[in-house]
């Protein structure tokens, strides 16, 4: 599911997962547990990425309808330990969002230091309130960091999905590329965080700008419970099959 090339010091990761790099308990799994690994691998810096026409399309809701609470109590510490991994990496990370990256692939997206946006139609955004879900805690504090308060509440709030140019506009992705040059300016621009500065001090600037954030994902952990309360309740009561019905006939 998780593909990796190295170019030079850098790590590129590739999600290969379906047509549409769907997040289920497998791939969430497996990418966190890379990530981990990455800690102590020789790769100074990494690139996060997708194929085809999407970097992530979310979560695989149809597993969630059919799986039902006890899929969910499963998902959603696989998806919050994947968020976790993502956002304390403590080497240059870059996301080259190549296509769609929606709810939580625009979450791992925005874990990263540097986030581009290949051009297009692609969109990026965060639809939970419409599936009619809560965010795991550390989505919300990934999202805050990235974006910073007003824009974040705006974007999680109005469920909102944009294009490139105005994802750029709100903080969200840092740049808009060519989606031809995409792969090649992302490890470019890894290479260049990496050769800034040596890594323990990269990593130590890095835990210290995030650390409040990691702060607060820890002191209301028991959100949670109320986040998995709620998935469980609307997999089973047609809240979020409604969702997924009404996408599959646009």
């Amino acid at each position: 599911m998780i593909h990796r090339e190295d170019h030079g010091d850098v790590a590129v990761l590739r999600i290969e997962h379906g047509p549409v790099g769907a997040m289920d308990v497998e791939l969430c799994t497996e990418l966190a547990q890379v990530l981990r690994e990455l800690v102590a691998d020789p790769a100074r810096a990494v690139v996060l990425t997708g194929t085809g026409r999407s970097f992530s399309a979310g979560v695989d809701l149809r597993r969630i309808v059919d799986g039902g609470g006890d899929y969910v109590q499963e998902f959603l510490p696989a998806l919050t330990e994947l968020f976790a991994a993502a956002f304390a990496l403590g080497k240059p990370v870059v996301a080259a969002v190549n296509g769609h990256a929606v709810a939580g692939g625009c979450v791992l997206a925005a874990a990263a230091d540097v986030v581009l946006m290949a051009d297009g139609k692609a969109g990026i955004g965060l639809p939970e309130l419409k599936v009619g879900v809560p965010f795991p805690r550390i989505a919300l504090e990934v999202v805050r960091h990235r974006m910073g308060e007003v824009a974040a509440r705006r974007m999680i709030v109005g469920a909102r999905t944009l294009s490139p140019e105005d994802a750029v506009a709100v903080g969200l992705v840092d740049h808009v590329v060519a989606a031809d040059e995409l792969a090649d300016r992302a490890v470019t621009a890894a290479a260049d965080l990496a050769a800034l500065t040596p890594s323990d001090t990269f990593a130590a600037t890095k835990a210290a700008l995030r650390r409040e954030a990691h702060e607060r994902a820890e002191r209301y952990a028991d959100d949670d419970a109320t986040t998995t309360l709620l998935w469980v309740r609307h997999a089973g009561d047609g809240t979020i099959g409604a969702f997924v019905e009404a996408m599959s006939r646009r």
